[in-house]
């Protein structure tokens, strides 16, 4: 019998205890092994209430099941840096093996974690910690192990991948997308790290340790947020036959490391376009195997409780037949990061100017004098205020050179400030 020990009796406990038991019989039936939960520990009594565990089972001091010596794995799934870093640290040298969901944690203390966890021959498991029940780490790490992966493309988090939906299908604002998000539970009280890349950051950080075996920090995450787009840009990309998504983003260029997060626009033919709602999808491109899309629910409490259940279920078999070979991270060498400042691709640009001759000539002028050229632009129709929509899409140009014509554009007279520009990411076709 392998004994399981749950921290966190939340959306993803309880989803993850659930299976356990609900499913007890028919894991046996699948793989032979007798998978015991415990001890559940959670210091909220509204997350035991009417969850029908039997009260013998739980405890409001995580320590117990850290000292239970019944328990050979630990599922940690309180979420946040401490003390849920604590737990795991103490867990490992108890020489417990640990499962998480904690992206956070890993992608800012990832590292001295299986540090710790190789020191103690342990593992730690972290299935859960991206795109919920897609099995997208497993695929990394074992399906294409075979392969160098050159590029992958993320829709790594629902909150903004619904309010963006909401925003192409039925032409409402950001403001009125969220505000609909909340109401129906998809967005937090709070929603800065959804909206604003921060979580699809954590999870993208901890892509590129397998993917590309390098160690990447968050700070090496380029990161920008949806809330500055407006339904003109939305109906822009339309027309120019692109849909703007929060993507997650990453390269790997002959070692050269790029990483980004922010909203983009994706052709229309693209399969990842069709992603919608709250809806996850990584698209995984390797030299041998070619490009891989996994899609599905990205979060929830059965969807990630699944995920949670398959690395318990993985780690059983190998504590049961005394197999030490535990899997860590291995990093490559020579590899670095690219600065995103160098970074070129094609770009879509949205200036409001005052609707009188020369104001076209004068922005192609600016962009023609740091090298960039434009492939289409459109003008919208005069508004009552004397000011226009200028849209354009340039052919491929310098991150830094935009920049800094978007910023000199941004300074003259005729010209509103809070000029907008989206990368174009075609996607790895």
């Amino acid at each position: 019998m392998i004994g399981v020990g749950i921290i966190g009796l939340g959306t993803v406990g309880t989803g993850t205890y659930r299976i356990l038991t609900e499913h007890k019989s028919l894991i046996k039936e699948k793989t032979g092994l007798g998978i015991e939960v415990v001890r559940v520990a959670e210091i909220d009594p509204r997350n035991i209430k009417g969850k029908q565990i039997a009260g013998s089972l739980i405890t409001g001091n995580a320590l117990e099941i850290l000292n239970d010596t019944r328990i050979d794995i630990v599922v940690e799934l309180i979420g946040g840096i401490r003390p849920a870093y604590d737990y795991i640290v103490q867990a490992l040298r108890k020489k417990k093996w640990v499962v998480t969901a904690n992206k956070a944690l890993l992608a800012e203390r990832g590292d001295k974690l299986f540090e710790i966890a190789g020191q103690n021959q342990c593992e730690i498991g972290f299935e859960a910690s991206v795109c919920g029940g897609i099995p997208v780490i497993r695929a990394i790490r074992d399906g294409l192990i075979g392969n160098r992966i050159t590029y992958m493309l993320g829709i790594l988090n629902g909150t903004s991948n619904y309010i963006l939906t909401k925003m192409t299908d039925d032409g409402v604002s950001f403001q009125d997308a969220l505000r609909n998000a909340q109401q129906l539970g998809f967005a937090e009280k709070d929603p800065t790290f959804d909206i604003e890349g921060v979580d699809a950051a954590h999870k993208l950080s901890i892509l590129v340790r397998l993917a590309f075996s390098y160690p990447i920090r968050m700070a090496d995450i380029t990161k920008g947020g949806i809330s500055n787009i407006e339904p003109i840009d939305i109906d822009s990309a339309k027309e120019f036959g692109y849909r703007i998504k929060l993507l997650a983003v990453a390269k790997d260029e002959g070692g050269l490391i790029e990483a980004r997060v922010e909203p983009a626009m994706l052709p229309l033919t693209h399969p990842m376009s069709n992603v919608h709602g709250v809806y996850n999808a990584v698209y995984v491109v390797g030299d041998k195997v070619g490009p891989n899309l996994f899609y599905g629910r990205g979060a929830g409490s059965e969807p990630t409780g699944s995920a949670v259940v398959s690395d318990i279920i993985d780690m059983a078999h190998r504590i049961k037949n005394k197999n030490n070979f535990v899997k860590l991270p291995v990093y490559a060498r020579g590899k670095k990061m690219k600065k995103g400042e160098n970074s070129s691709v094609p770009y879509y640009m949205r200036f409001t100017a005052q609707d009188r001759p020369g104001v076209l000539s004068k922005i192609s002028g600016i962009l023609a004098q740091h090298k960039i050229s434009i492939s289409a632009v459109t003008q919208k129709g005069r508004k009552e205020t004397g000011y226009v929509p200028i849209v354009m899409l340039t052919h491929e140009a310098v991150e830094r050179d935009l920049k800094k014509a978007a910023a000199a554009i941004d300074r003259l007279s005729f010209i509103r400030r809070g000029s907008v520009y989206i990368r174009i990411e075609e996607g790895g076709l």
